[in-house]
């Protein structure tokens, strides 16, 4: 069906049509079986990964960056793999999330491509929370996101209850990190975004991690949106590293630069320090918030 057509006859249905969109332009991912092993032969890839033992044991969905895991390229997103790791040594399954490459799509750092949209992403790590709890090995009631830059606007969204359930009813996370997300409230035409990241709805705990010399994905647009709910009483937490860029932990992205989808000249600076007390920050949060340690 032509999407204009699809949206039109959404609209008329009074349905949500980004949200239809995702589920009729790109096919369902096809999720690993069985857990695979860290090899220096293996790339970051979609791929299931586990503590020794029989378990059950607490559960990640990592969700990357706009640039997925690199497949194919000269510089392969070594960052999540290196958050996989750490995840499966602090005791946790691990689904390393590739919305992407099994789609033939290269980059969604400029819009949307192949089908591969926000709602779609948020789908994918739906999806995954759910084939986890196939297993034995995994503690079906502590599962949680941890998404990077684009990854980290599908936690923002997957943390949202009316976003979730219309997507995948009945799958939600016990809680989400959001690594440097885009809160953006306005798209390039300054008009206002119709399904913006942080709704209003959010009843997940969310803990947000952003740098302060960020302009790609400024950390004030997000804290404007998440100091009222705070106050509501809504389970979400913030922390802002300062003299910090985007993507810091990405070692592979040190001194890259780039002209961002809004125009801003972006350069990345890695800092294995805030990559590591991030990584305490997560940690500590999900240890609090779902009791995550075994």
């Amino acid at each position: 069906m032509k999407k204009w057509l699809l949206r039109s006859l959404c609209l008329a249905l009074g349905l949500s049509a980004p949200f239809v969109f995702a589920q009729q332009v790109a096919e369902d991912l096809k999720f690993p079986d069985k857990p695979s092993e860290f090899s220096v032969f293996r790339g970051p890839q979609l791929s299931l990964y586990k503590p020794e033992g029989a378990g059950p044991f607490p559960a990640l969905v990592l969700v990357h960056q706009c640039g997925g895991l690199g497949v194919g390229r000269n510089k392969p997103n070594a960052s999540m793999l290196n958050w996989a790791k750490e995840s499966v040594a602090r005791g946790y399954v691990v689904l390393l999330m590739d919305s992407l490459g099994p789609r033939g799509v290269d980059t969604v750092c400029y819009g949307a491509k192949g089908g591969v949209d926000f709602p779609r992403g948020v789908k994918d790590s739906l999806q995954a929370a759910q084939h986890l709890r196939r297993f034995d090995f995994v503690d079906k009631n502590r599962i949680a996101l941890a998404g990077f830059s684009w990854g980290a606007g599908i936690g923002l969204r997957a943390s949202s209850a009316g976003y979730s359930n219309e997507l995948v009813p009945g799958a939600r996370f016990s809680a989400v990190i959001s690594f440097y997300p885009g809160c953006f409230t306005k798209n390039l035409k300054g008009e206002p975004i119709a399904n913006p990241a942080i709704r209003p709805d959010i009843d997940r705990p969310l803990l947000v991690l952003m740098g302060e010399l960020d302009n790609e994905t400024p950390p004030e647009e997000c804290v404007e949106q998440l100091s009222p709910l705070k106050v509501a009483g809504t389970p979400v937490e913030w922390h802002v590293y300062p003299k910090t860029t985007h993507a810091w932990d990405a070692r592979h992205l040190d001194g890259n630069t780039k002209t961002d989808v809004r125009g801003n000249h972006v350069t990345y600076r890695y800092s294995k320090e805030i990559t590591e007390d991030s990584a305490r920050r997560m940690f500590q949060f999900l240890d609090k918030v779902m009791n995550a340690r075994p």
